[in-house]
């Protein structure tokens, strides 16, 4: 069989799945379907340094190939968090990373420091992207100094592997990447979801509450393969490819254009077991081609 462990920064991920931020809850909720140890990592859902109620009901549409949300990073705050969810994470055998979120680089700072001092917590995913809250959120995600501000802050306070989500709602991704790098980003993932609407027809209104949304799943995939390429052209360090990965192939089309590692999102909602598929088909893939090694494959595309 092949190898499939990967490193992002100091992390040694036992195979290149993840779960991505919102799609997963905090991992424990999928423990009687999934194997969670057999995934590289989990990425808990958006943490926020004070609780958010998150978005009014609708907040979720289901379109072609795909789906709007506005959930809006509802969540009970970091120190709900650190009391009461890291207690029951902290010893599941992979590695457990926390979506970290706000509405000013200071919030941002705050609450990735009391994450820092978790012990079995490796890292976070800086949120800086979401289209779905009206303070912060994609607000900082959209230019060069709104990225490199909330990343220098952050950066100043958090001493563990500190990765990046990236906008795809922007005009070139590849520079903002080059901006979080600079101010210290260890990594960066991407795709987050694209800004969709949905209207009903016989209402007359839109089928979300704030009227737009995020749009996720396979409708999202060449948009995302193409900015993952263009960002892992453009940085040294490790990117983290996601944005409709459904099956192994679509995993592995990341991998070609330079991802080290992918998160799985809607999927999760389809099929539960979707990660471990993926990993034991990757691993097919790289058996039938020869290939020691997934590491082979990373950025191998022949462009």
């Amino acid at each position: 069989m092949a190898t499939l462990n990967v490193k992002i920064n100091d992390i040694e991920l036992k195979n290149p799945v993840m779960t991505a931020s919102g799609t997963f809850g905090y991992g424990i909720e999928f423990a009687d379907l999934v194997p969670l140890e057999g995934l590289g990592g989990i990425i808990v859902k958006g943490t926020t340094l004070r609780p958010r109620e998150g978005n009014d009901y609708p907040r979720m549409a289901e379109t072609a190939s795909g789906m709007l949300n506005c959930v809006g990073l509802q969540n009970k705050g970091v120190d709900y968090f650190c009391e009461h969810i890291y207690p029951q994470i902290k010893d599941i055998d992979t590695n457990m990373i926390v979506n970290v979120s706000g509405s000013s680089p200071d919030d941002y700072a705050e609450c990735a420091a009391r994450i820092d001092a978790l012990e079995r917590i490796p890292a976070i995913e800086l949120n800086i992207s979401c289209p779905n809250v009206k303070d912060g959120g994609m607000a900082f995600g959209v230019t060069c100094a709104g990225a490199a501000s909330v990343v220098r802050a952050v950066r100043r306070r958090y001493h563990k592997t500190l990765i990046v989500k990236l906008s795809p709602n922007v005009t070139d991704i590849a520079e903002i990447a080059r901006a979080c790098e600079a101010e210290g980003a260890d990594s960066v993932s991407l795709i987050n979801t694209l800004m969709g609407m949905a209207i009903d027809i016989e209402r007359r209104r839109p089928r979300l509450s704030i009227g737009t949304g995020g749009l996720s799943g396979p409708a999202v995939k060449p948009v995302a393969v193409r900015m993952v390429w263009q960002v892992a052209r453009a940085v040294q360090i490790p990117v983290i490819g996601l944005g409709g990965i459904m099956t192994a192939e679509d995993a592995i089309e990341f991998l070609m254009a330079g991802a080290t590692a992918i998160e799985i999102g809607t999927a999760n909602f389809v099929d539960p077991t979707v990660t471990i598929s993926v990993r034991d088909g990757i691993n097919r893939w790289l058996d039938e081609h020869g290939c020691r090694s997934v590491t082979e494959i990373i950025g191998a595309l022949e462009a």
